[in-house]
């Protein structure tokens, strides 16, 4: 089909979520002129992304034609025709042959006796003269919504007229319901309403996060990320379902305690269920106890006293309610003997319409069939009232086994379920189980409950190591925005008291408070030196080994020389495993230091082992650490796909579970500009810095500044560039880091002046950044400080030094491992040499992009090195532009970008095509322009065309 309408403007981002993929597929189809199906089952939103992409269509053609169908409705013939064309049909009927304008009119009207059977040719001719007649005036846009329920006759129709539509504008959108289980062609049949070559979407269930930001946009804000993740389960990512239950528990006067089942409104109940009253009494109970299992399986039922299981599961796999077993026996799952609920709300609808007696009785039963000893703990509480000592002791050994496990999670769930059945006057009090399973909480990443949990302890524990224990949960909890809980700690050092091992806990937590509140590292460093030697005092080895780490790494950041004996102190016996695979720990210190020493085979495999050994354990918020870890090791060796994939489960990890979001953004944006979509850097980069300045987290605020000026240098803001690295320099002097190694902006600062016609300043940060890098040793830091210098030398005429030291650069960071910043020296090595001779070739630097999946930077590479062959593309018989060095006078003043921009303006290229060309923004052109008037002496571009003119005469 022609491609006749424009461009649309993109629809509001509050209106559909998670369907990004989904809908840049849509606009590609319906960009070519072509047509789009959407399918899926009830409540998965086609609805909602039908009408986000009507919106975003319809102000570009000139006639819309809408239809939804209802089932109520189906019967009625003609009833989607009528809804379509009845109030159009007047404006073209009179250019309809009679026949065909009668046969029309009787559908529309009904006043007379009209059928497929009696008018047949006419009045499929008299829809397909209509839909032409209005495209000859306009782009069409038909939109039908809910197809399954479309009444026959005008299905008829429109399937006549869209096969044969072909060349003209018009364009239809539709949305009909599938089964839950995508089955292959099942939306088949509907397509025959359509043109030939129709794109038909399925569409797929939510995310986790994208189920949390629906529930989030639609107000139903202020919920644990454990109901977050429970929704999401219980609702498949559904979104009406996950909507409809975020709506129960707004209206629900006491929402579920941890571990207690969601509640299902009655709505969804009627319309998951409706197929319950099938089956008898006996088969309705074993679905029950199903529903209350983990895992449940046909034998487990039977264990429990469900002796006819199997029929009772074949019957409800022939309703719906339980998906089909394969013919060798397993679930879908693959598991022998599985039952599996065809929807998780399937089984959450069956729960919560039991009474609680009869959840009991399904749980004791279970408690005895199950042989996971966990699982057995678990239902022996919840068919238990009351308090029990015994039930409370079995679950904190089950608690206890899933920690060992690698489960936190679960073993957080257990703790609670373990202090709700604790008796007063216990060994072990319930405020101390609640308190292990809020430090579970934090492991698995449920920082919400685990602050929930913590509080509730403070407002009865009177206890000062209860107490004490509880404000540190508080305070973790709090993550980077230390700030938020500035009058928590008064309050710890109070309960401390005199006792080393509290004040050990308080002092390691000041450390971070000085880091991250205040900015005052050297401040930072004695507190977690106070903190370890307390910690020895109390014979409390585990902070002493976190105090120590931080002081290690304090130093490390500040270049300080008592930096290796400490981390040498944080890494001897005895150790504690758990601190040694913390992201705060000495493990954790060792990998900062080894990938700041070059040190990058040593990195990887250190990271990788400690990647490992928290995932056994389930330790999510270290888990987000190492993963990042683990990417920057890999950028640094220019293995940029593989970083760029690391970065993004990083972060989603992060994004699922509230964890270090900004550290996510700023990291992954570095990520993005190196070997995916510089837009996406400079947009993770630009949330890291708000995310950071709105915490009050100067640490991560520099890093934040760091990755944004160096995605604006990738993108070829050079001004944006040097802005945001200005602060990034003025924020780490303030905090006293002089490491150049942690950051690594100091070479994107220097060659960012450099392009904004500051040589000098440049010099001096090369100069000062070297200094520190000397004392330190730190070899590629020097490597890439000298190909920034190289740079400066270009600039200022030096071509020959430029080029032996770009060239020593880039085998010293070859030498050392780091692939994209060697390519990067080629790159510039290339640039230089081009425009010395006016030739040069980009193959070396084009194949260790390549090698580096350094995507951005190819994309620059090409249109550098399309700006430098321009010139050669001139049509035979006129004269190519002659290159500047031959035209203008006093070139030993311009630097290298002002060289290029004048010889683009001999060219006629806009200052818009010279920022294409030359991979730098508009604002640079401007700004090279006015520094080229400046030091030639000239007022406007108009004078370089004239100087060029007056020297090719010999004036």
């Amino acid at each position: 089909m022609r491609r006749d309408f424009e461009e649309p403007v993109r629809p509001r981002s509050d209106q559909v979520i998670g369907r990004e993929e989904l809908l840049g597929r849509a606009r590609g189809q319906l960009s070519r002129g072509g047509s789009l199906l959407l399918h899926g089952p009830p409540g998965i939103g086609k609805s909602t992304v039908l009408r986000a992409i009507t919106a975003e269509y319809a102000e570009s053609a000139r006639t819309v034609l809408r239809c939804s169908a209802t089932e109520s409705e189906s019967h009625l013939p003609f009833l989607a025709l009528v809804d379509l064309l009845g109030l159009v049909a007047d404006e073209v009927a009179d250019a309809l042959p009679a026949p065909q304008q009668a046969a029309l009119e009787a559908a529309l009207t009904g006043r007379a006796e009209s059928s497929l059977h009696q008018d047949g040719l006419a009045l499929r001719l008299a829809v397909l003269s209509v839909l032409r007649a209005l495209a000859a005036k306009g782009p069409v846009l038909l939109v039908a919504d809910d197809l399954q329920w479309l009444d026959a006759p005008s299905a008829e129709l429109l399937a006549f007229a869209a096969r044969r539509l072909g060349g003209m504008p018009v364009r239809m959108l539709g949305a009909v319901r599938t089964g839950t289980e995508p089955k292959e062609q099942e939306h088949d049949p509907y397509l025959r309403a359509y043109p030939p070559e129709t794109l038909a979407l399925r569409l797929t269930p939510l995310s986790r996060p994208q189920t949390s930001e629906l529930l989030t946009a639609r107000g139903y804000t202020g919920l644990r990320r454990s109901t977050q993740r429970d929704i999401h389960h219980t609702s498949g990512g559904n979104p009406l379902f996950a909507l409809e239950i975020g709506r129960a528990l707004a209206e629900s006067p006491t929402p579920p305690r941890p571990g207690e089942p969601l509640p299902v409104p009655t709505s969804l109940r009627a319309l998951v269920l409706s197929r319950l009253e099938l089956l008898s009494t006996e088969a309705r109970q074993t679905l029950l106890v199903a529903s209350a299992g983990a895992r449940p399986t046909q034998s487990l039922l039977e264990s429990a006293g469900r002796p006819d299981a199997e029929a009772e599961i074949a019957l409800a796999a022939s309703l719906g309610l339980v998906a089909a077993q394969g013919p060798d026996g397993h679930g879908p799952d693959g598991q022998e003997g599985a039952v599996r609920f065809a929807h998780p709300l399937v089984s959450a609808a069956l729960y919560a319409q039991a009474t609680p007696q009869e959840r009991r009785a399904a749980h004791a039963a279970l408690s005895t069939a199950a042989s996971e000893p966990i699982e057995r703990a678990r239902h022996l509480a919840l068919a238990t009232t009351g308090t029990d000592e015994q039930v409370a002791e079995r679950l904190s050994e089950a608690a206890a086994l899933a920690r060992d496990r690698g489960a936190p999670s679960v073993a957080a769930q257990l703790g609670l379920l373990a202090a709700r059945h604790t008796p007063a006057g216990s060994r072990v009090g319930a405020d101390e189980r609640r308190l292990r399973s809020a430090e579970d909480a934090l492991t698995s990443g449920e920082i919400d409950l685990a602050r929930e949990v913590a509080r509730d302890v403070l407002e009865r524990a009177t206890d000062p190591a209860v107490r004490v224990r509880a404000w540190m949960v508080v305070i973790d909890a709090a993550g980077q925005a230390m700030a938020d809980v500035e009058a928590v700690f008064p309050q710890a050092l109070a309960d401390a008291g005199e006792d080393p091992r509290l004040l050990a806990l308080v002092r390691y937590q000041l450390a971070w408070r000085a880091l991250l509140v205040e900015g005052a590292m050297d401040k930072g460093r004695e507190e977690a030196a106070r903190a370890a030697r307390l910690a020895a005092t109390a014979g409390d080895r585990s902070t002493e080994l976190l105090a120590l780490s931080f002081q290690a790494q304090m130093e490390t950041l500040m270049g300080h020389p008592a930096a290796p004996a400490t981390l040498e102190k944080a890494l001897a016996e005895p150790q504690d495993l758990r601190v040694a695979v913390d992201h705060n720990g000495a493990g954790a210190t060792r990998f900062r230091w080894l990938i700041m020493s070059d040190q990058l085979t040593d990195a990887r495999v250190s990271i990788t082992r400690l990647l490992g050994e928290v995932r056994r354990r389930g330790i999510v918020e270290s888990e987000v650490h190492f993963l990042r870890g683990l990417a920057e090791t890999e950028l640094r060796s220019g293995h940029c796909g593989r970083a760029l994939d690391l970065a993004h489960e990083s972060l989603r990890l992060a994004r699922d579970t509230g964890i270090g979001e900004a550290a996510g953004n700023m990291f992954t944006s570095l990520a993005e500009a190196a070997g995916g979509d510089v837009h996406r850097a400079l947009v993770l980069a630009g949330d890291a810095v708000r995310r950071a300045e709105d915490d009050g987290d100067l640490i991560y605020l520099s890093r934040a500044l760091g990755a944004l000026g160096h995605a604006q240098l990738v993108a070829g803001d050079a001004a944006g560039t040097v802005r945001s690295l200005r602060r990034a320099r003025e924020s780490e002097q303030r905090l006293g880091i002089s490491d150049p190694a942690r950051g690594r902006w100091h070479g994107d600062l220097a060659e960012a002046l450099v392009l904004v016609g500051e040589p000098a300043e440049a010099q001096d940060v090369i100069t000062a950044t070297r200094e520190h890098a000397v004392r330190l040793r730190r070899a590629s830091v020097l490597a890439v400080l000298d190909r920034a210098e190289a740079l400066v030398k270009a600039a200022t005429g030096r071509h020959e030094a430029a080029a032996e030291q770009l060239t020593s650069a880039q085998d010293r960071l070859a030498q050392l491992g780091y692939g994209l910043e060697e390519a990067r020296a080629a790159f510039a090595l290339a640039r230089l040499r081009a425009e010395q001779s006016g030739r040069g070739s980009y193959d070396e630097a084009a194949r260790l992009f390549r090698r580096c999946r350094a995507m951005p930077w190819l994309r620059q590479l090409d249109a550098v090195a399309a700006a430098d062959s321009a010139p050669a593309a001139a049509s035979p018989g006129v004269s190519a532009p002659a290159a500047p060095e031959s035209v203008l006078p006093h070139l030993d003043r311009l630097a290298s970008t002002e060289r290029q921009v004048a010889a683009l303006v001999l060219e006629g290229a806009t200052n818009r095509e010279i920022a294409a060309r030359l991979f730098i923004s508009v604002k640079t052109v401007e700004a090279t322009l006015t520094r080229v008037y400046r030091k030639l002496g000239i007022r406007s571009r108009v004078d370089i065309v004239r100087l060029a003119a007056g020297q090719h005469r010999g004036e």
